[in-house]
This record gives structure tokens, sequence and C-alpha cells, in this order.
């Protein structure tokens, strides 16, 4: 089994994990369902199953997008070897979103190549609404230019690398500007980049990643000879020139393109996942209020009433532990014993100084307390005032750690949901520790493992 393939079938396993755990009626355990929730995370389960869907039809997209009259729909005709669709220097040609079947290699991966409206053609909020819808279901972006490349493009492409996409700059036209290469090019987003805040402009592109096009070249004049010797000029249109482009994305298809494909699948089953986990959260919000305050009352009374301080210890932590579960019950969320364990560590370090506090004078006041017991502290109204303050004040600061520990499960919940074995997150990492340096994922690693 190749490299792809092991990451197709653990991004596949993954989805099927997420599908089969948010789609159970049971995930909330005894807690009764919650229409108001179910409702809020439909359309995020949807795009689960959306997900998985197209992974089982190894199907990637690709999406090309620019202002209007810069190729699109031309580089389509041209990659498809027919004319489709409708080209033209107007306004308004390409007015939606529309996708075409392309199978250059006859192989089980499926392309499907999307043509959009100009990023000019519609209104800002629309355009903006479309490029992340468009992203968000595409494995790779065709960002074409022709031509000087303007802010607007510029900005364009940020907004579009923010979809965290691989990203190839296809420079159309290049039979106009025969002077252009991908130096030029390079230089000239150094020029828009240097006017901005943004740190590093290869946080947008490669040089790598920018090919050179002609889509649909202009007429040359020719000169004809006929037989008889007469000579005559003519117009000739020369054959699109796009083998770049083609052996660019066949490229990518070849070495990378079922990891690709596992690898958006996870980024879509990540952000539905955490969808559906901080939607749960804020729903169950008053409920998980309550259950941390119960943990809180009964660990403060049971740490108060116990003479042995080894005791207030071990139960002080298996109440924070089981507190920690019935959260993730509460919520619905995927969780193991052992990732509890893993996530009572993780607080710990969070505020370890608040629950070594509370050891601590669990351990002094509990021998203080249990020593009281056994020289019998009630023999007195002193002795037994003395015992009495010092059990309240361990249990309040016990209670107070339970408290805390609460709260912080809550994010650590909310946060944590795409983890675990076979968690979006836990996927991701191990697709982007195994890919090969100079592939277009590998590009991407910082940004997605920053996320």
């Amino acid at each position: 089994m190749t490299q792809q393939e092991k990451h197709f079938n653990r991004s596949r396993a993954s989805l099927q994990q997420a599908i089969s755990w948010y789609a159970s009626f049971r995930r909330h355990w005894n807690y009764p369902p919650d229409e108001q929730l179910q409702a809020a995370v439909k359309e995020d389960l949807q795009a689960l199953k959306g997900a998985l869907d197209k992974l089982d039809r190894k199907a990637i997209r690709i999406a090309t997008f620019g202002l209007v009259s810069c190729g699109k729909s031309s580089i389509i005709n041209g990659l498809l070897g027919q004319k489709i669709l409708q080209t033209g220097p107007f306004h308004g040609v390409t007015q939606f979103p529309q996708s075409l079947r392309w199978n250059p290699l006859n192989s089980e991966i499926e392309i499907e190549l999307i043509d959009t409206p100009g990023l000019d053609e519609v209104s800002g909020e629309v355009r903006a609404k479309i490029a992340r819808e468009i992203a968000q279901q595409t494995d790779l972006i065709l960002f074409i230019v022709a031509g000087d490349i303007t802010r607007t493009e510029y900005q364009a492409l940020w907004e579009l690398r923010r979809s965290q996409k691989p990203l190839i700059l296809v420079f159309n036209k290049i039979d106009l500007y025969p002077e252009r290469d991908r130096d030029s090019i390079y230089y000239q987003l150094q020029l828009l980049n240097a006017n901005d805040d943004y740190e590093n402009l290869d946080q947008i592109i490669y040089t790598d990643d920018i090919v050179m096009v002609s889509a649909q070249p202009q007429p040359i004049q020719v000169r004809v000879e006929s037989a008889d010797g007469t000579v005559a000029t003519g117009w000739e249109t020369p054959p699109p020139q796009l083998e770049e482009l083609k052996t660019a994305i066949l490229k990518i298809l070849q070495r990378e393109g079922k990891s690709l494909l596992a690898l958006n699948a996870l980024v879509q089953a990540r952000a539905a996942e955490a969808n559906i986990a901080r939607k749960t959260v804020e729903l169950r919000q008053q409920e998980a209020q309550d259950l941390i305050w119960k943990y809180a009352k009964y660990k403060a009374i049971a740490v108060a009433a116990n003479p042995i301080p080894l005791l207030d210890v071990i139960g002080g932590l298996v109440a924070d532990l089981a507190l920690i579960r019935s959260l993730a019950r509460l919520y619905g969320l995927p969780i193991t014993n052992h990732e509890s364990g893993e996530l009572w560590r993780k607080i710990a370090a969070s505020c370890g100084a608040l629950l070594l506090g509370e050891i601590t004078s669990n351990l002094i006041l509990g021998i203080g307390k249990g020593g009281a017991a056994l020289t019998h502290a009630f023999s007195s109204p002193a002795a037994f005032t003395i015992y009495s303050a010092t059990a309240t004040l361990q249990g309040a600061i016990a209670g107070y750690g339970a408290y805390v520990v609460g709260k912080i499960a809550q994010v650590y919940l909310e946060q944590g949901c795409t983890w675990g074995s076979l968690g979006a997150s836990t996927v991701m990492t191990e697709i982007l520790s195994q890919v090969e340096p100079n592939t277009i994922i590998y590009r991407l690693r910082q940004e997605l493992f920053s996320k």
C-alpha cells in the first residue's frame, strides 16, 4: 500500500467515525434530545457526510478564480480540448459557477473543473460569499491573472489563501506579454506586499507555483505562398499553449492526488466538528454550569467530612476526572478514559499552581483535621470549632478547585474534539508530517499546523 493510499484510508476512517458518533442519538447518553441543538448542527453533519461522499467518489475539484476577461473559461476549454464554455471580453459571460468533468489520466480519480464568475463581475459581498463557498469545497485553486496584477487581485489572492487550499498562480496571455516570467511576476507581488502588513510573501505563493500559459493566443499574420508563386498575407490562430499548466496539474495529481483529497476532506471535517462542539457548548451552557456546581459542592462536602488526608487527595482527583467525563457526556463529545486522563493532565498544567495549592492544603489541613479527630476533637467546644473551621476551609478550597477544573474542561472539550486516535486534527498532523518536501501539500504545512 502506498503512502497516498494510507492517507486516504486514514482520512476515510476518521470521517466515518465522526459521522457515526455525531449522527447517533445516543451520543448525549441519558440526557434528553435537544431539538434546538439537533437543528443547529444539521448543516455541519451534512458537511461531514458530503466530505465522506466526495472522498468515496475520489473527486478532486479544481476551481478557477480571476478578474473578468482574464481567460478562466478559455483555460478550461483548452484543458478539455473543446469549446464548451462561452467566452468573451464582456462582463457577465460567466454568471454562475459551472462544473465540468475532466479525465486526462483515465484514472480512478475524478476531476471536476469549476468555472467561476469574475471577481469584479459581482458585488464585493456576493463575491466574497461565492469565493468562500467554492474554496471550501475545492481541492486545488487556479488563480488566473493577465498583465499587471491589480490590488484587487492581490487582495483576492490573500483571501483565497486563507481557505487553506493549495493554489497555482496562472499567468495567462503570455503571447501578449513575452517579457514576463516567474521572477518578474513574483517581484510585482513583492511590491504589492511591501505596502501591506503581511510578514512574508511566501504565505501567498511560491515561485514554483507560478505557471505561464496562453489559453487563446491572438491571431498572427503569416505569409502564404501559393503554387503559382503568388505571395499573400493572412491570419492564423496558434493553438493554445497550456502544456505547462496541464503538466503542473497532472504532476500534483499523480504524486499527491489521494493525499490532497484526504487532507482537504479532513480540513472540512475539522471545521464541521469544531462547529458542532462550539454550538453544543453554547446551547448546553446552563446544564454544564449546574453540573460543575454539583460536582464542586459534592467534592467540597466529601473532602470536608473525610478525616483521612490521603483519601482527600485521591478522592479529589477522582472527582475531577468524573466531572470531565460527565461534561463530555453532557456535550456528547467523544472522549475515552485515557483521553479523560490526558485532558486532566493538560488542565493540571494550565492551573498547576491552583491544583498544587489544593493538594498541599488537603494534606496539611487534612493532617490537622485527622489529628484532631484522632485526639478527640469533639471533646470540647473549642476543639470542635477548630476542627469545623479546618474542614470548612479545606472543603472550600477543594470545591473551588473542582469549579476551576470544570470551567477549563469546557474550553478543552470544545477545542479538543478533533483530536484522539482518529480525530481529524490527529490524522491531518500524521499526513502533514509524512508528505515529501517540494510538494504543494508540504508548502501548506505551516499554515495548517497553526490552525
